[in-house]
């Protein structure tokens, strides 16, 4: 299935694009070339050109220039790649606490298609004033809690608590990589929050 139908589908028809997905097999890493990957570069290209490019006025200095661009682009997608393992695995583990089939493959897919919402919604950040506009991405909460009973077999009465669960672990995971990534890229990049490593960031 084309990459754009299927996000289309996810996104406008959700109940039913699910059903089309349990009938598929796919491993994390099947999933990571033709899903993951191309999804993560929407809003990690948007960073680049949001913050690279155009930048914006935060109070008394104007964030932008291509070392923002570079590291906030990096940050995004090498945190979202991390996240889609880890999130991955965790989802799997917590399966059998929740009377849930506990399979790599369908939790991969429930953590990359329900994914596809924070990714789209990413693409605000093109125009960083715009930014706050990829809230709409919690719209993959919705998604996840529709994909649960149809790949992981996740009996009504613990549906709720499944996804809770899972939405808190993912949050913590998405921080903590974030933090992690952040550190790794500025090794390379240097700090745009150290004076000395911020060309592009000018008092007005």
């Amino acid at each position: 299935m084309p990459l754009t139908t299927r996000v289309k589908n996810i996104l406008m028809s959700p109940k039913t694009e699910w059903e089309v997905i349990k009938g598929e097999t796919e491993t994390p890493q099947s999933l990571l070339g033709k899903y993951v990957i191309p999804m993560a570069l929407i809003p990690a290209i948007a960073y680049f050109i949001g913050y690279g490019l155009i930048g914006i006025d935060a109070v008394f200095v104007r964030i932008g220039g291509i070392q923002w661009g570079l590291i906030m682009a990096l940050n995004s997608f090498i945190g979202s790649i991390i996240s889609y393992f880890i999130c991955t695995f965790v989802v799997d583990a917590l399966a059998p606490s929740f009377s849930s089939e506990k399979n790599t493959g369908r939790s991969a897919q429930l953590v990359a298609y329900s994914s596809t919402a924070a990714w789209v919604a990413g693409i605000f950040n093109i125009i960083p004033s715009l930014g706050i506009l990829g809230i709409l991405g919690l719209y993959s909460i919705y998604l996840f809690y529709l994909g649960i009973p149809v790949l992981k077999k996740t009996p009504e009465d613990k549906r709720i608590a499944y996804m809770a669960v899972c939405a808190i672990v993912i949050i913590v995971v998405a921080v903590v990589v974030n933090l992690i990534v952040t550190r790794i890229v500025y090794a390379f990049t240097g700090n745009p929050f150290m004076p000395d490593g911020i060309p592009d960031l000018r008092l007005h």
